[in-house]
């Protein structure tokens, strides 16, 4: 695999990971930071969760995409 498909699977992993654990641990940012940003509503969490999914899925795919090319290539 190529630096950049190694690039995209570690940080789509990072980005899987961090929704996966804001889902589960919600109130994360609250302890981090001690500030409530979104006043206890969950909004903020669940949009981090949304956010990463989609980066994970999106470098996923492009990690798919990158090794498929390489080895038409090959």
């Amino acid at each position: 695999m190529s630096r950049r498909a190694w690039l995209e699977l570690v940080t789509g992993a990072l980005a899987g990971t961090l929704a996966v654990v804001t889902a589960a641990w919600g109130n994360w940012i609250e302890l981090a930071f001690g500030v409530d940003p979104d006043h206890g509503s969950g909004a903020l969490e669940w949009a981090i969760v949304a956010a990463a999914a989609a980066v994970c899925l999106a470098l996923m795919l492009a990690v798919r995409w990158e090794v498929a090319r390489r080895a038409a290539l090959a």
